[in-house]
């Protein structure tokens, strides 16, 4: 038999089920795989005893005939923005150094009871704000791949979910946990050749998950193929009365419902998301990810997304208003870090605070996001990138009319080396160039790894659905996944 490291949450899963390995072995091996990948700098805290502690229950259900969990024996990776009980949480940043809550998130809480355990949780950029991962106070995480030119520069892993797809990637765990606010799921995952979706809007609760951009936020999972998503997104999913904006509605059976079959469907391919200076791959994988909807039976249609131009400017002020506001909350007074300097009054203990334990692109964000909230800037700024976030999703109403999903690539580029565009916020932003729209828009969407670039690095293509049709989506990545047959992993040097 291969490594159990190298299988998946479905193969884990049903291997425990029949008992071809025990739920204790495989947590085992993953235990020992994140042990030994310090390089990476995936993990910020390891957590092997939760891991142990799930495999045990699972097992010992097996001995006893009961009916397992739907995760028993599938032990994943957690994003440090979820709240884990009696586990440290500091959204990657120094403000929440120490941080341990005493409460757990509404979805790491369905994953366990699902019987998945943790094996600890993921780096990230700090409070989600970033497209590298190179925002976190706790050092990068580095991709596990590596340009096939030889050269051995560093590459991002993408953002902000970048221990999470690196994690995966590296198979120290068959799956984790992510947000998505701009396409910190699905841009990480494009890089690093694993599948990730962003769910709609309110189907997987924000409770306990550490805040960024309300409106905007999203929880899904990151694993190494479209089944695997749908089963980890089943279990994530589900209504939360403590959540103001989650969704009064059941959770579909995703897997049981996968058919990569596309007869009868259109496929849109919005002509505004062919960019200035794309790079050729791009366009080619783009071309070749239409040839394999055909063969799948879909039929391809052109559509218009008019006001996609004006989706990154919108999003750059939405989600640093929103997080200006989120991140008020952090002053030192009641946990965390307190920069408290001799002969200090509240005022001073709150800048004092605030400028040791948020990283400059929390406080660009915060200064950008509270600039655009002060009088006298309210209307002109906050107030037209609202209605431009209407016009948006008015343009996907539209589009919807004439197809059923729409294919665009996931990312404008493959992974670029650590420190590469760190200089410049700007064309850091710029990664979020196809991702941002359905963000804004609240539509499920998700990347699926499509081939490989000249330097041997992978690129992704993206999916976009009608809200509440993840089915749809995951089945059309499907159709994708099975045309591509996507096998490259990174070599192992860490």
């Amino acid at each position: 038999m291969s490594d159990i490291t190298d299988l998946g949450v479905a193969a884990l899963r049903d291997g425990v089920r029949t008992g071809s390995f025990s739920a204790r072995e495989v947590a085992d091996a993953f235990i020992a795989k994140v042990s030994k990948a310090k390089a990476l700098n995936a993990f910020l805290v390891e957590t092997p005893d939760h891991a142990i502690a799930a495999a045990t229950e699972a097992d010992a259900a097996r001995a006893a005939g009961e009916t397992l969990k739907p995760l028993a024996g599938v032990p994943i990776g957690m994003k440090d923005l979820f709240c884990t009980k009696g586990v440290p949480t500091t959204a990657a940043s120094l403000i929440l150094e120490g941080f341990t809550p005493q409460y757990e998130s509404t979805v790491s809480s369905n994953l366990f009871a699902a019987g998945a355990g943790m094996l600890g949780k993921l780096n990230m950029d700090q409070f989600a704000m970033g497209s590298s991962n190179e925002t976190s106070a706790f050092g990068n995480v580095i991709s596990p791949w590596r340009r096939r030119d030889g050269g051995n520069a560093p590459l991002a892993p993408g953002g902000s979910s970048g221990g999470s797809s690196a994690a995966v990637s590296a198979r120290l765990c068959p799956g984790a946990t992510g947000t998505d606010t701009g396409g910190s799921i699905r841009q990480p995952a494009a890089f690093v050749g694993i599948s990730g979706i962003k769910p709609t809007y309110g189907r997987c609760s924000r409770w306990g998950v550490v805040a960024f951009a309300s409106s905007l936020d999203q929880a899904g999972p990151m694993a190494r193929d479209v089944r695997d998503c749908a089963i980890l997104l089943e279990a994530m999913a589900g209504f939360d009365p403590k959540d103001a904006t989650s969704l009064d509605l059941p959770v579909p059976q995703w897997e049981a419902g996968l058919n990569s079959s596309m007869v009868g469907k259109r496929i849109g391919i919005p002509k505004e998301y062919r960019v200035d200076n794309m790079p050729a791959e791009i366009d080619a994988l783009w071309q070749q990810g239409i040839d394999w909807l055909k063969d799948a039976g879909a039929e391809i249609v052109e559509v218009s997304l008019p006001h996609t131009k004006y989706a990154l400017p919108a999003y750059y002020i939405i989600a640093p208003a929103e997080a200006s506001s989120n991140l008020a909350r952090y002053d030192g007074v009641r946990y965390g870090l307190r920069d408290l300097p001799e002969g200090a009054n509240l005022q001073d203990m709150y800048a004092a605070t605030r400028a040791a334990g948020f990283g400059d692109e929390v406080k660009r964000r915060i200064m950008i996001g509270t600039y655009v909230l002060s009088a006298g800037f309210y209307d002109a700024y906050f107030t037209q990138a609202s209605k431009v976030r209407t016009l948006i999703a008015r343009d996907f109403d539209r589009a919807f009319e004439a197809c059923d999903y729409l294919l665009t690539p996931t990312a404008p580029s493959a992974a670029f080396a650590l420190g590469e565009k760190s200089a410049d916020p700007i064309a850091m932003y710029l990664n979020d160039v196809f991702t941002v729209p359905s963000s804004l828009a609240g539509l499920p969407a998700m990347s699926v790894p499509g081939g490989l670039d000249k330097a041997g690095l992978p690129l992704g293509l993206q999916i976009i659905g009608r809200a509440l049709d993840e089915q749809g989506v995951l089945n059309t990545c499907l159709a994708l996944e099975e045309r591509a047959g996507f096998v490259a992993r990174p070599d192992s040097w860490w």
